[in-house]
């Protein structure tokens, strides 16, 4: 794999192939060390990258500013070889030290191994990422880096062939970067891994994936793995051709190889690079030392010619026979360079230890000092004695250490009065605040791009506002959207040249083209991912899944990468992606779409947006459009038709979110509800009046933030009594919703009437419109469970009907 000028090997000088062994020695050795200190119990769990050192120094040669990563849990040495993590930052994430400096990836979030570069400034904003060299936050479900990869991947192509994207120097450089992935052998198997090349393929991006092969997925060898036990052989249909045929570009190489690694990785960077299309490398014939991870050893399932193999062929043993035969280094430098690896190691776990140490140790000596007031001043002070004992005695203390210890004190002097007392208070009250920025901060934006803080701004009509069916009202907005923003595109099946199948981008990939507006295949979680990867590179991407209940092939991806980005790197990372879909009310089993409390308990961290009109629906996109977060909008699949009027302001009147809508005013019954079943509770409610039954009827509007003013319990106040419906099964969304008003908002002190719910049926609705009659709730269901409420409390006026 030579080119015509000298190979890499030969043009690198000494002194940088040593710096390489240098750090390959230091990773190496942080693995040994960190195995260790969760063996000490100074670490609850380890997974590291020894055995993979030598590949990833050669990748790392040709990673430059601007490019991004999206690897996995064992790219250690990586991120050491492009100076985005240091050896005290790698022993900050083992401890979970929770300082975003010490351990800037995660904030003592994720476990170790997990990486990410900060992308975001203290404000939230972006920085300029062509300035630096880029990691998205790592996440352990196997091959989840995948789908973000091809969407790392695609942002370069839109950088480089939109010319309206070209003054976003920030962000790209003509679209010169390369998308890094990383994966196992054994993760290979996963659907994502094949939907992710398959359709990096299609789109020709310059994604670059490297696949580090040992042979094992933890104890389970190739050959039950991978057919034919190579994931490049079974993708060699995949390579490309002297024709022109388009492909990806498949290279193998040995792990344990420096040179030949070196060479590979510069050939395949300069294809993936240059002529801007996906590349595979297979590295194989690499070792794991320690198994794979501290949960358990390998010589449990390892041969003992397996074990004598991996012992001759580790990449560190091969890369000094190599430098000792090529006389670029003598034994006794090594040998120093190893030693000082091994110094180095000791030193940075010591400072990460004592910084993660004394961070604790400040609080726990004050939890003590007010322990000791507390049991002086105490008519319990034998109990207070003996709780602050057992503090005193803990050898290796945690933050929850000295909390515990302060809140089972204060139970025993419930009934006193002292300042002692009054100091463990506010110093338990102040650390509980300081904790929760500690462990419970950035699930949403706290930035002043938040979406919460996106200003209302109402639609406004007049006489000659048309009334056109809905999609149209949709079709305006999205078109007003790609005018006014060029980092903003819409992908997903069918919405390009048919501008999707209910024609609210119609016309629109004519008028914007194939960039802006595009097809892509039936590939929910790879559409997803390609969202993901391009709003973590500055872009604005809307992408559709054509209807809600095929949500469940991505709902990993959402749950799992974007909902807890923010979260997972402490306002580090931020994708703002706008989900589209559409549900409810269609029949038949695998249309009804309302699987909505599975999406509230999968991905928090993100907003539901459940308009009940497309109007509603065009007002959330400008909010989402304006903020920083991502969001998923449920657009009603039986509303397209129906008759709205256009806003004046359709590119610029925002809906807010947290606030529900009061649809009718009523005084008996307060009805809480949502998307397609307003028209149907709205009908039951004119039934209702006919019968002297006053019901108020309300539209959350949005799920996730539910109701942020209470007004739903400032309803219930008024009318005594609250009926939760929906479309989705018993204790779905229903249940959500009652939680949030009768616990959270305190609703219950109001109630006359025990608080019901009105879902559907527990199985899918069958096919036809009589199938949907008598599996989701209809206006005589709404009519008939109000009536029961109301005849509970007053049966002479409210009779049973039957």
């Amino acid at each position: 794999m030579q080119t015509a000028e000298a190979s890499i090997t030969q043009r690198l000088t000494a002194e940088e192939i040593l710096n390489d062994y240098r750090i390959a020695w230091e990773s190496r050795q942080a693995s040994l060390a960190g195995r260790k200190e969760v063996f000490m119990g100074k670490a609850k769990f380890g997974i590291f990258g020894d055995g993979k050192e030598v590949a990833q120094l050669a990748m790392a040669k040709f990673f430059q500013n601007g490019d991004f990563r999206s690897g996995y849990y064992r790219d250690q040495t990586f991120m050491f070889a492009i100076g985005e993590l240091t050896l005290q930052q790698y022993f900050a994430q083992l401890y979970a030290h929770t300082d975003v400096e010490a351990e800037p990836s995660t904030a003592g979030r994720a476990m170790n191994g997990h990486f990410g570069t900060r992308l975001l400034d203290d404000e939230g904003k972006w920085k300029n990422l062509t300035d630096s060299k880029n990691s998205s936050s790592d996440i352990s479900p196997t091959a989840s880096q995948m789908p973000r990869l091809v969407g790392l991947a695609y942002a370069s192509k839109l950088y480089r062939q939109n010319p309206e994207l070209q003054s976003l120097n920030q962000f790209s450089v003509n679209g010169n970067e390369v998308a890094f992935g990383t994966i196992g052998n054994a993760s290979t198997s996963e659907g994502m891994f094949f939907e992710a090349i398959n359709a990096g393929g299609v789109l020709q991006v310059p994604m670059l994936v490297s696949v580090w092969d040992d042979g094992y997925g933890i104890s389970v060898p190739a050959e039950y793995q991978t057919t034919k036990g190579s994931i490049s052989e079974i993708l060699a249909g995949f390579q490309r051709n002297a024709e022109g045929e388009q492909g990806y570009e498949v290279f193998k190489v040995k792990g344990w190889d420096y040179a030949a690694l070196c060479e590979t990785y510069e050939a395949a960077v300069r294809v993936c690079r240059e002529q801007h299309v996906p590349v595979l490398v297979h590295v194989e014939e690499l070792t794991q030392p320690q198994g794979h991870s501290t949960s358990g050893s390998h010589e449990r399932y390892k041969s003992k010619e397996r074990l004598e193999w991996e012992a001759a062929y580790d990449c560190l043993k091969k890369m000094r026979e190599w430098i000792l035969s090529t006389e670029i280094a003598t034994t006794e430098q090594l040998d120093s360079i190893e030693n000082e690896a091994k110094e180095a190691v000791r030193n940075a776990r010591s400072s990460a230890w004592n910084a993660f140490a004394s961070d604790i140790k400040a609080d726990h000596e004050e939890a003590l000092r007010l322990l000791v007031n507390l049991a002086a001043a105490s008519e319990h002070i034998t109990e207070v004695a003996t709780i602050t004992e057992e503090l005193r005695k803990v050898g290796t203390p945690i933050r929850s250490d000295a909390v515990r210890a302060a809140r089972r004190a204060l139970r025993y002097v419930r009934d006193e009065r002292n300042q002692a007392k009054r100091e463990l208070v506010e110093w338990l009250e102040q650390t509980l605040g300081e904790n929760s920025d500690r462990f419970n901060s950035y699930l949403f934006s706290q930035s002043d791009e938040s979406a919460l803080l996106v200003e209302e701004v109402k639609p406004e009509f007049d006489d000659n506002s048309p009334v056109v069916d809905g999609r149209e009202v949709l079709q305006a907005c999205f078109d007003a959207i790609l005018a006014r923003d060029p980092r903003v595109f819409a992908i997903g099946e069918d919405v390009g040249f048919i501008g999707d199948v209910n024609q609210a981008f119609a016309g629109l990939q004519e008028k914007y083209g194939e960039l802006r507006v595009t097809d892509t295949g039936i590939r929910e979680c790879t559409i997803i991912g390609q969202g993901i990867g391009a709003a973590l590179r500055g872009l604005r991407p809307i992408t559709e899944i054509q209807y809600l209940d095929y949500l469940l092939y991505a709902i990993q991806i959402l749950s799992d990468d974007v909902a807890c980005l923010q979260y997972r790197t402490k306002g580090g990372q931020k994708a703002p992606l706008i989900v589209r879909t559409r549900g409810h009310r269609l029949e038949g089993i695998w249309h009804s779409g309302s699987p909505i409390g599975m999406i509230l308990h999968s991905i928090r961290g993100m907003h539901v947006l459940v308009p009940r009109d497309m109007t509603q629906a065009a007002g959330f996109y400008n909010t989402m459009l304006k903020s920083d977060e991502p969001a998923l909008i449920i657009e009603c699949l039986n509303g397209y038709r129906l008759k709205e009027r256009i806003p004046n302001n359709i590119a610029e009147f925002t809906v807010p979110l947290g606030k529900p809508e009061i649809l009718r005013q009523g005084e008996d019954i307060t009805i809480v509800t949502y998307g397609s079943m307003c028209r149907i509770v709205m009908e039951a409610a004119k039934q209702l009046e006919e019968f002297g039954i006053s019901a108020e009827v309300i539209d959350v509007q949005t799920l996730l933030p539910f109701d942020i003013e209470h007004m739903i319990a400032d309803s219930v106040r008024k009318t005594n009594r609250v009926l939760f419906a929906d479309e989705d099964v018993p204790g779905g969304a229903t249940a959500y919703m009652m939680q949030q008003v009768v616990d959270e908002q305190g609703a219950w002190r109001w109630l006359d009437s025990k608080p019901q719910c009105l879902s559907a049926q527990a199985h899918r609705p069958p096919y036809s419109s009589d199938g949907d009659y008598f599996s989701k709730p209809n206006a005589e269901d709404v009519f008939e469970t109000v009536y029961e409420i109301l005849n509970e409390a007053d049966p002479q006026a409210f009779p049973k009907i039957y």
